[in-house]
């Protein structure tokens, strides 16, 4: 334990959610919205000054992992993106880095959205043309990315829907996926990609070939980023709401007035030490493609998801519950945060550890399994070795139950919250966190 000297405690006012008492929460870190603010001289490398170092903030991300999806010749894919941070010249990031062949986009449009939670349709004198080096077409080089030239006289603001289409006139396997938006987009036949609405068309409830937008905002802004699994991807939320946790925490700066880009690095699945690699011969390759969408490990994917946010200055780990539904121990998984840690703090951002959520009732539970979270969690609360810790454990487990959470914030699986508790979890964030 770190003396006591170096550690204060931030308060904020509590959450309250379906009328439960405020006092629930009261453990270990004193309560709901609660984080612990470790000073410890020396251990940090030089903080980011994201304000001088980029002009650009993240204000939408997404964690790609490998996939297929098919695409016949002459078609468009309109797909909405919901932005945390409001500026102009917004820039897209497309990514084809799993791809083994190349994506050619005939066009790439955007505009802000029109229309209800389902709507892929774009407000009419908005619509606008995204271009590659000064081209409307673009070629996605198998295994690379591309950034837009900025779009011109697009103003976006905090909490706006932005409509991404292209025009795909060939067919293609798109081998680069985020697998779970919830969010609903659409795949229409021919070429509407420059049309407010491109009515009808397949649902697909995925991301395909998107890694992220910035925007240049109109004060010094940063970005924290939320790595974690599926439960920051926003299991057990409404498809279209924008209820995930990351999406609640920024409408809670918004209201705050905060200028605040966050970027969800969530993946469905996803453990912080192991992951699918490919197979070394083609008995496993069945398998391996099987499991491909639960993406790279934590450690693995850690520079790309969170070290290249434009803009990022913070990170929230919430990442291990599935490690340890798999039978990781906590000693291996103390080990991974430490290097987490080791790699934000050389880049210069500050770390916030994140406690496990209960999965009581679960197919994760089993005493071993609940011991190695425990202790996990206990490590997370008291070493000291985060800069400050979320207790997101604290913020929805049940009071008389703690290994369970409460039941109004249980979908019926035991181990995604629902809506109620995406906001339980976002409102276990202080915003003066950032102010850091």
């Amino acid at each position: 334990m770190l003396p006591a000297a170096y550690v204060s405690v931030l308060h904020i006012d509590r959450f309250s959610a379906l009328g439960r008492a405020a006092s629930r929460r009261a453990l270990i870190l004193g309560g709901v919205g609660v984080a612990t603010l470790v000073a410890v001289p020396g251990a940090a490398g030089q903080r980011r000054n994201t304000a001088a170092a980029t002009s650009w903030t993240g204000s939408w991300a997404t964690a790609p992992t490998p996939g297929t999806k098919l695409f016949t010749a002459d078609c468009t894919v309109r797909q909405v993106v919901h932005l945390s941070l409001g500026g102009i010249e917004p820039r897209l990031r497309l990514t084809n880095e799993y791809g083994d062949e190349p994506v050619h986009l005939g066009e790439v449009w955007t505009g802000r959205r029109a229309g209800g939670p389902d709507s892929t349709a774009m407000r009419a004198g908005t619509v606008r043309p995204v271009t590659f080096d000064g081209r409307t077409g673009v070629v996605v080089p198998a295994g690379g990315n591309l950034i837009s030239d900025p779009v011109p006289d697009l103003p976006v603001a905090s909490g706006d829907d932005l409509v991404i289409t292209f025009y795909l006139p060939e067919s293609v396997r798109a081998g680069t996926l985020s697998p779970n938006s919830y969010q609903r987009n659409q795949v229409v036949p021919g070429n509407v990609a420059a049309l407010p609405d491109g009515f009808g068309g397949a649902v697909i409830t995925r991301y395909v070939l998107l890694g992220g937008v910035s925007v240049r905002p109109a004060v010094p802004s940063a970005a924290v980023v939320a790595f974690g699994d599926s439960i920051t991807c926003g299991a057990g939320s409404t498809i279209g709401a924008n209820r995930r946790w990351p999406d609640l925490l920024a409408a809670r700066a918004r209201t705050a007035g905060r200028p605040l880009g966050v970027l969800n690095a969530g993946i469905g699945g996803n453990r912080l030490l192991s992951g699918p690699e490919p197979p070394t011969d083609g008995g496993q390759a069945a398998n391996y493609r099987g499991h491909v969408t639960v993406g790279p490990s934590g450690l693995r994917r850690f520079a790309r998801d969170v070290l290249d946010q434009p803009g990022a200055g913070h990170v929230i780990t919430l990442l291990g519950i599935n490690d340890v539904g798999h039978g990781a121990g906590a000693d291996a998984l103390i080990a991974g945060h430490r290097r987490l840690i080791g790699q934000g703090r050389a880049a210069g951002l500050t770390m916030i550890g994140g406690t496990l959520l209960p999965f009581g009732g679960s197919g994760y539970d089993t005493p071993e399994h609940r011991a190695a979270r425990d202790a996990l969690n206990r490590w997370i609360r008291e070493s000291g070795e985060y800069d400050a810790v979320v207790d997101f454990e604290a913020a929805v487990c049940d009071d008389r139950f703690p290994q369970r959470l409460w039941r109004g914030y249980d979908p019926g699986d035991h181990l995604h919250p629902n809506d109620a508790g995406m906001s339980a979890l976002a409102a276990a964030v202080p915003l003066d966190l950032f102010s850091r």
